[in-house]
């Protein structure tokens, strides 16, 4: 863990520094990619605690996490623990991680993005499921010429408490028009290797897509930088 270490706002309010230095002016003035880690931070939390800087209380989250990979990676309780950010604070941070994640791993049907291979799945999905402590399941809703139309998440939890039911997957295609479907889960441990369960229901799901007339064309694994295609693998 990185240690704090004495700065220039450590005696002082937000209201202390000349306007002109102020996170929230700084971007404003020179755009958000002047600013460094702690300045978004700020802008982010908005305002410090009696007494101290916000300034003062980005510093010490980056100290207590080493860095924005580790408070991205931190839990709503972890952030609430730290002195000067509550529950309301944190949940700040957890929503602006979180649109940047989406924002990063999920394509607007405007773009027309082509998805084919396990490659395309991973290259549109790694940054939705980047850092997730949980299994979530997603479908990539594609139109017959393999266009995206729609990253849709069917649920959240692990895939062995048989939380991913047909019809919530096939009523989203449905919903969507979409001639086919690949189904991608992330393994939170890192392992992209298929458990007897992901099997399983992939082939349910085939069946079932047989019979509504969706084909299901892959589902693939993420753990971290890897992943896993279930029909590659030949798995089913």
């Amino acid at each position: 863990m990185v240690k704090e270490r004495p700065g220039k706002y450590d005696s002082m309010t937000i209201h202390d520094l000349p306007v002109a230095d102020r996170p929230r002016e700084r971007l404003q003035r020179l755009g958000v990619e002047a600013l460094s880690a702690q300045e978004i931070l700020a802008v982010i939390l908005g305002r410090g605690i009696a007494g101290e800087s916000v300034m003062i209380t980005a510093q010490r989250l980056l100290s207590q996490f080493g860095g924005l990979k580790g408070i991205a990676g931190a839990s709503l309780e972890e952030l609430s623990q730290i002195r000067g950010i509550g529950i309301a604070k944190a949940s700040q941070i957890i929503a602006a991680v979180e649109l940047s994640r989406r924002t990063e791993g999920y394509a607007e049907a405007t773009d027309k993005t082509t998805i084919k291979t396990p490659e395309d799945v991973y290259a549109l999905a790694q940054g939705r499921l980047q850092g997730k402590k949980k299994e979530y399941f997603l479908a990539a809703l594609l139109d017959t010429r393999n266009h995206l139309i729609k990253l849709a998440e069917i649920s959240i939890g692990s895939l062995d408490g048989s939380i991913v039911h047909p019809r919530e997957v096939f009523k989203e295609a449905i919903s969507a028009s979409a001639a086919s479907v690949i189904f991608v889960h992330n393994h939170p441990s890192g392992d992209t290797e298929a458990s007897d369960d992901d099997i399983r229901l992939t082939k349910r799901l085939a069946e079932v897509g047989q019979i509504v007339g969706i084909d299901v064309i892959d589902h693939v694994i993420i753990g971290g930088k890897s992943y896993l295609s279930l029909k590659r693998e030949g798995l089913f």
